[in-house]
Formats: C-alpha cells, structure tokens, sequence
C-alpha cells in the first residue's frame, strides 16, 4: 500500500509557519483565552438589552452584542498574529507599541474626550481608543528586555532606561487620571523587575517606597478618596452601584436565574464592561464564576510555570510578566465586583465589553503565547545561554 502524497495541513512534516505554529503554540492556554472570549460575547447578550437602558438613539436591543462580537474578533485577530512572531518580533511590536500609547497619552489632555472627568480616550469615527490599555503589555516586555541586557554586562543602563519609561507612562497616566491601571502597571512591572534579579534588599525598599506612593496618590487625588471612604465607610455614602452587583451575585445562587432572567443587571451602571461578572454571577450562578476564575487561573498558573523554565532572560521575565499582569486585572475586577476593594474602573480581561481591552488583551496573550512556544534550544540547556546576573549589588 503506497502513502498519499498529500499531508494534512498540520500534519508533523508540514513544515509551514502555520504548522509550525500550531505544533509549537500552547494549545492548552490559547484554548483558555478562546474560552473566555466566547464567554465574553455569550454574557454580551446576556447584558445588551439592559446596559442601553434609556438611551433613545439605540434601537436594537443588542448593539452592544454585535460590536463585541466585532471586538472579539480583531482580538482574536491580534492575539493569533501575536502569537506567530519570534521573540525579536515581540520586542519590536511591543516598543512601537509602547512609543505610540505614549505619544497618543502625551496628546490626550488636547484631542482626548473627557468621561466621567478622566480624559483617557480619543474618538475614531464609531469607535474609542484606550492607548493606556496598549501601553501595559508593551511596558512589560521592554522592562523585560532592558533588565536581561542590564544583566549581560555590557554597560547597558537597561534598569535606568526600564524605570525612566515607567515613569513616563505613570506620570501620563496620572494626568489623565487613571489610578487603577498605574497601581496595576506598576505592581507588574515592580514583580518583573523582581523577577530579573533583584536583591531582596532592594525589594522591600522598593515596598516601601510605594506604599508611600499610595499614600501619596490618596491626598492628590480626591475621588481616589472619595472612593475609599465609600469602601470604608458605605453607610455614610451612595454605595448604589456596588451593593446591586453584589446582590446580583448573591442572588445568582448556584446554578443562577438562568439566560437572560436576571433582574439586577437593570440597575447596575456599567453592567457590560466593569461589572460583567455580575451579570454572569446572577445568570448563570456560582457555576460559571467558578469557571472563569478557573479559566483565569490557568492561564497564569501554566503560563508562570512554562515561563520559568525557558533559559532566555528575558524571554523567561517577559512572558511571566504578560501572563501576571493578565491575571492581576482578574483579579482586581472580580475583587470589585465581590466588593473586597473600592472601584477600580477595570475591565475583566477577554470578558467585557469594550475595543481597546479586548485587542490589548489580545495583544498580551498573543505576546505570551509567542515566547513561550517550543522553539529549539528555548527549554534546554544550551552552550549559547550566559549566565545569570544580579541587577543590583
């Protein structure tokens, strides 16, 4: 019996960049981001109908739904690309992207739209651009790239380059206000740098140096305040909008009201994009709350655990630091929704409604993806590979 010349398409021996991708990708951590994408546009239509509300000029009640299923789509889109680069690749889209969220933040305070008094987007015809949202995942990787050629040798100030662009994008995003993505940037960021090779000397001056951070962002900014008294002390304030999520949720019970039988969805403000989760909880129970931080948690775990066997530096610091700051955003908006911390303004990554997270998250997944695909000599130990330096003394 002779063999069919033809192969499958993503037969072993194929040995196109499609292929190759394929046998190469973790199939395991792309699964869980589609996942949650599709979740993401299943629980769009779950909250359309309420989040339009009153607003006249929207006739159909699922508007919201189709242009997430267009925003899923280019996310998708994005994080697949993403994910077919090198690792060279992945640094120099993710500087370009960088230089660019930069310089869009840098002009927002002139041609951004200001809502709910911060000035954090730019109108794009039907569309709305977060640059902040690009910003975070091309940060990371070239705080990961500048610490990896800090720790060649070579003479290269890679951690004064790396903590100067940090403090660019903070101080932009400070003046837009924007204090739940700076305390996120810079947790994330602070864990690469830990990550890289710093001393535990200095990481507990740098603990201490933000936390007098946070403390200082409480006396400069008054709804950061106003925020944190409300967390405090709800009794004294209007705390509307997070005691309906939280009696969504409780209401939710175990298996939820079922599709689209949740009632408190109707007075929740932003039910479609900070308080998603919510409408989950309440429609489909503690069931399906559980399968997405489920989801969430296995993204990081694999993802951190496949990270820290890669022999690169920075290949290892960056894709740690993607797969974190994925799961630090989780975190922070499902702790929200549970009413553990004060209002934050973000969105559940893959989940909620809105363009510029859901590409940005398809960005730093397709950059995760890419560094941590098997490529030869990348989970081995080879000749090639220098040896490890401490950042600091």
């Amino acid at each position: 019996m002779t063999h069919n010349s033809y192969s499958h398409p993503f037969s072993r021996n194929d040995q196109s960049m499609v292929a190759r991708w394929f046998w190469t990708v973790d199939r395991g951590l792309l699964g869980a981001a589609l996942t949650l994408m599709a979740l993401g546009v299943a629980l769009s239509f779950a909250s359309s109908p309420a989040a339009i509300g009153a607003d006249e000029s929207i006739t159909d009640p699922f508007h919201y739904s189709w242009r997430m299923m267009v925003f899923s789509t280019m996310g998708l889109c994005v994080m697949l690309g993403a994910s077919l680069l090198s690792p060279r690749g992945v640094r120099r889209i993710a500087v370009l992207a960088l230089i660019c969220s930069i310089l869009v933040m840098a002009a927002l305070p002139i041609i951004g739209d200001t809502v709910k008094g911060a000035a954090r987007w730019i109108n794009l015809g039907p569309f709305s651009l977060q640059p902040s949202e690009f910003a975070k995942p091309g940060l990371i990787v070239f705080a990961a790239w500048m610490f990896a050629e800090a720790q060649k040798g070579e003479g290269v100030p890679g951690v004064s380059i790396a903590f100067a662009l940090w403090a660019l994008t903070v101080g932009l995003l400070l003046i837009q206000p924007d204090i739940g993505q700076t305390l996120l940037v810079t947790t994330t960021f602070m864990a690469v740098f830990f990550m890289a090779g710093v001393p535990l000397k200095w990481v507990a001056a740098l603990a201490a140096v933000g936390a007098g951070g946070v403390v200082s962002l409480y006396f400069m900014f008054g709804h950061m305040r106003d925020r944190l008294s409300r967390f405090l002390s709800p009794e004294t304030t209007d705390t509307h909008q997070i005691d309906r999520a939280s009696e969504a949720i409780r209401n939710g019970g175990l298996i939820g009201r079922g599709i689209g039988e949740g009632v408190m969805k109707r007075h929740v403000p932003d039910l479609h994009t900070d308080f998603i989760y919510s409408v989950g909880a309440e429609e489909f129970g503690l069931v399906l709350s559980l399968i997405m931080i489920g989801l969430y948690a296995f993204i990081v775990i694999r993802g951190m655990r496949k990270a820290m066997k890669l022999n690169d530096s920075f290949e290892q610091t960056a894709a740690a630091g993607l797969f974190m700051l994925i799961g630090l955003q989780a975190c922070i908006n499902i702790a929200v929704n549970l009413n553990l911390i004060p209002t934050k303004g973000m969105t559940l990554p893959f989940i909620s409604y809105g363009g510029s997270s859901m590409m940005a998250m398809g960005l730093t997944m397709g950059f995760a993806l890419a560094l941590t695909r098997r490529r030869p000599g990348a989970y081995e130990l080879g000749s090639n590979v220098a040896p490890r330096r401490r950042l600091l003394p």
